[in-house]
C-alpha cells in the first residue's frame, strides 16, 4: 500500500533530556557521539586539542588495515623490539604475522607492535606517520596530528575527544578492525605462544561495551574510548585525562540508552511524491533522538529533473537543519 507524501519537508514531533552532568576540568575533555552517524550528543571541551596516549593506536590499526598491505609475516627489527613503553615483548629478528601484531596493538597496546606495523606498511616510522596524517585529513579529523604510531608523548601529537570518537566511529565500520577491537582474548601460536587478554576491562565485564581502546601516559593521563551497543542503540564515549574513566563511560552510555530512543522517520515502502512519481524506500529511516529533538526533525526528498522511467532520489533527514542521514530512493514515473 502506497503512503502519501503530501509535503516533502516533514516535521516529526519528537524531547531532549540532557545527557549526564559529566564535567571536564582544565586539560581534560569528553565526548559522546552517535555511532551510527557521528553526531556529537554531548561533551565537555570536546574539541580541545590534548594528548590522547595509546588511543592513537585506533588510527594506527585502521591506517595499516586500509593501507592495502597483504596479511603476511614481517621480521621484527631491533628498533621495533626495543620500543619505549608498553610492550608485547617481540624478539628482534623473529617473524610475526601482521594479524598477530594488530591484536597485540589493540588488546595489549604494544608499542613494539605499533612500530613493527609502521615499518612494515610505511617503510619507516616516519613514512607510516605520514600515512596516518593523510588518512586523518581524508576522514575529516581536522584537529588531529600524529608524530608517532603508538601515542608516546610529543608536544605536536594531539587530537580531541570528538576526533578520537570519530576515529573509533570510522574504524568500527571496517570488519577486520571490528573483529580485533572487540576480541576479549587472543591466543598466540608458535615460539611465543600464550594468551593476550584485552586491557579494556569493560569489554570483558560489561555486556554493553563492544570494543574500544585504553591509553595512558604521564602527560595525557588516563584516556579511554568505548563503543557501546544496547537494544539497537549505538554510542561511542571518549574521555581524555579522566581518572574515573571506567565509571564515567558506564554512566554516560547508560544515560544515553535511557534518554534516547530509536525513532522511525520513514517506513520502508512506496511513497507517492508527485502525481506521476512513486518513490521506493528499501530500508526504513531510523534516527537516535531524545524527546526534545523529536520536534526539531525535518526531512526532504530531492528528485532529479529528468523524464526517464526510473531514476535515483535522495531522502535526507535533518535535525535543526543539520543533515543526520541520507537514504537512496528509487523513483518510478507512472
Amino acid at each position: 500500500m502506497k503512503k502519501i507524501l503530501t509535503v516533502l519537508m516533514l516535521c516529526a514531533s519528537l524531547i531532549l533530556v540532557p545527557i549526564p552532568a559529566a564535567t571536564a576540568a582544565a586539560n581534560s575533555s569528553w565526548a559522546v557521539i552517535d555511532a551510527e552517524n557521528g553526531r556529537l550528543l554531548d561533551g565537555g571541551n570536546p574539541h580541545e586539542q590534548l594528548p590522547i596516549a595509546s588511543l592513537t593506536k585506533i588510527w594506527t590499526a585502521l591506517t595499516f588495515i586500509e593501507s592495502g598491505v597483504q596479511e603476511q609475516k614481517t621480521v621484527i627489527s631491533p628498533r621495533a623490539a626495543s620500543a619505549e613503553g608498553s610492550s608485547v615483548y617481540l624478539e628482534p629478528g623473529s617473524e610475526v604475522s601482521t594479524s598477530e601484531l594488530l591484536y597485540g596493538l589493540m588488546l595489549r597496546s604494544g608499542n613494539d607492535a605499533a612500530l613493527a606495523l609502521a615499518e612494515h606498511a610505511g617503510g619507516s616510522e616516519e613514512g607510516f606517520v605520514q600515512l596516518m596524517n593523510e588518512q586523518a585529513d581524508l576522514y575529516g579529523l581536522k584537529n588531529t596530528h600524529f608524530t608517532n604510531p603508538s601515542g608516546l608523548h610529543d608536544e605536536a601529537h594531539l587530537s580531541t575527544a570528538y576526533d578520537t570518537a570519530m576515529m573509533l566511529y570510522h574504524s568500527m565500520k571496517n570488519e577486520t578492525f571490528r573483529t580485533i577491537a572487540s576480541t576479549e582474548q587472543y591466543t598466540r601460536m608458535g615460539d611465543q605462544s600464550g594468551t593476550w587478554e584485552n586491557k579494556h576491562r569493560l569489554i570483558t565485564s560489561d555486556t554493553d561495551a563492544v570494543a574500544g581502546k585504553t591509553g595512558f601516559t604521564k602527560a595525557a593521563g588516563r584516556t579511554l574510548a568505548t563503543y557501546f551497543e544496547k537494544n539497537g542503540k549505538k554510542v561511542i564515549v571518549v574521555t581524555l585525562n579522566s581518572g574515573n574513566d571506567w565509571n564515567v563511560h558506564k554512566s554516560l552510555s547508560s544515560k544515553v540508552f535511557k534518554e534516547y530512543s530509536i525513532v522511525t522517520i520513514a517506513k520502508k515502502g512506496d511513497y507517492a511524491v508527485l502525481p506521476d512519481v512513486t518513490a521506493q524506500l528499501v530500508k526504513p529511516i531510523k534516527v537516535l533522538l531524545n524527546d526534545e529533538e523529536k520536534s526539531k526533525v525535518s526531512s526532504v526528498m530531492r528528485i532529479p529533473r529528468n523524464e526517464t522511467q526510473t531514476s535515483i532520489g535522495h531522502w535526507t533527514v535533518s535535525l535543526d537543519r543539520v543533515p543526520l542521514v541520507t537514504a537512496i530512493v528509487e523513483l518510478k514515473r507512472n
